[in-house]
């Protein structure tokens, strides 16, 4: 589907046009959801090599997100495990969105990541530093590879077998291509790889859309932005920043005309929380993906850059369950539930100021 519409000279062919994104959109309830680790994974390897995927774990906690009234998850893939068996990780995500889609829940599936740790590895993972937010959290790929085309074949087998596996799998909501390029000092060095990505997610051309995140408006960051905002079906964006920020954001990002999820949020010791975002995404129209969703090896209760041996703080930066199943905040999880259980009568997505009516 092609984008007549849109200016810039690196919309990629195959893009899907506004009216066709619109149509998807329009189709689905409010997208509202948790990037999703279980409690018993410290990184993207953790989760899904055979010694340590849990799906017990997986569907016990998928439970507790259809319970808020969730119906996506965000959930990373590394492509080390390709590299390790290409056969065995097919499996495994298939059995994910098996687990998921017996809770009503969907995946956004992400490829490549740009942040935290640059050293990543396949076997035994190290165990975390304590009192450490993310701390065996892994690039996929990592710098090196980032910058050093002779590794990208690999990448592409990677990224166009798992998209031609799941292609026209209801299960899959959208692929997110490469969570926050030029993170981590890859500023000026991430952009022909990014490049490279999307022009092999659309040699497949799934069934799904395909969607690259906004996520650092820095003026170093425009021409990767301007990249990803021309070769995005949907906007997606990440802002951990208060609700006036966050309005900002929506009102920047509907003059893309396009459909609009932000695919992480909730900091709340900067502002950032259900009570006050999740009324702005909903009457916005807007999907949004929140960070985490109960407290495990990840440690991300903890505030980025939290220094070793910290203790737990009083007021948690993400997640929304103890390891037992409790909530952090009985208040919060109330009102989340009842945001997620109000519904217009048919079911529908509520469209953004200017948005095209198609139903």
């Amino acid at each position: 589907m092609s984008d007549a519409d849109t200016p810039p000279t690196d919309a990629g062919a195959g893009r899907w046009d506004r009216d066709c994104a619109w149509a998807w959109y329009r189709q689905l309830p409010w997208i509202v959801g948790c990037n999703f680790i279980p409690s018993t994974a410290s990184n993207q390897l953790e989760i899904w090599q055979a010694e340590t995927f849990d799906p017990d774990t997986i569907d016990r906690e998928l439970g507790l997100a259809a319970g808020l009234g969730f119906n996506t998850v965000r959930v990373y893939l590394h492509d080390l495990l390709w590299q390790q068996d290409a056969e065995a990780l097919l499996a495994r995500v298939d059995r994910f969105l098996g687990l998921a889609a017996r809770h009503g829940i969907r995946a956004i599936i992400v490829f490549l990541d740009g942040v935290w740790n640059n050293r990543a590895y396949l076997g035994p993972q190290d165990e975390p530093i304590p009192g450490v937010h993310n701390s065996r959290w892994v690039q996929s790929p990592t710098s090196p590879e980032v910058v050093e085309p002779a590794a990208w074949p690999r990448l592409r087998d990677y990224v166009q077998g798992v998209l031609g596996r799941f292609t026209d799998d209801e299960r899959v909501l959208m692929w997110d291509l490469y969570n926050e390029p030029g993170n981590e000092g890859l500023i000026g060095n991430a952009l022909p790889l990014l490049r490279e990505v999307v022009a092999w997610a659309r040699e497949i051309d799934p069934s799904q859309p395909l969607t690259v995140g906004n996520w650092n408006r820095g003026e170093p960051f425009a021409e990767l932005n301007r990249f990803g905002a021309a070769n995005s079906d949907i906007v997606t964006f990440h802002s951990y920043e208060d609700a006036t920020t966050v309005r900002q954001l929506i009102d920047q990002f509907q003059g893309l005309g396009r459909p609009i999820v932000c695919t992480e949020y909730l900091a709340r010791t900067t502002d950032s929380h259900f009570g006050t975002h999740l009324p702005i995404f909903k009457q916005a129209g807007v999907g949004c993906i929140s960070w985490g969703l109960v407290a495990g090896k990840t440690q991300t209760q903890y505030p980025w850059y939290s220094p070793s041996g910290a203790p737990e703080p009083t007021v948690w930066y993400h997640d929304i369950f103890r390891p037992d199943g409790s909530p952090y905040d009985e208040a919060e999880v109330d009102l989340i539930r009842s945001m997620t259980a109000e519904r217009a009568e048919d079911g529908s997505t509520p469209a953004p100021s200017g948005a095209p009516d198609l139903r």
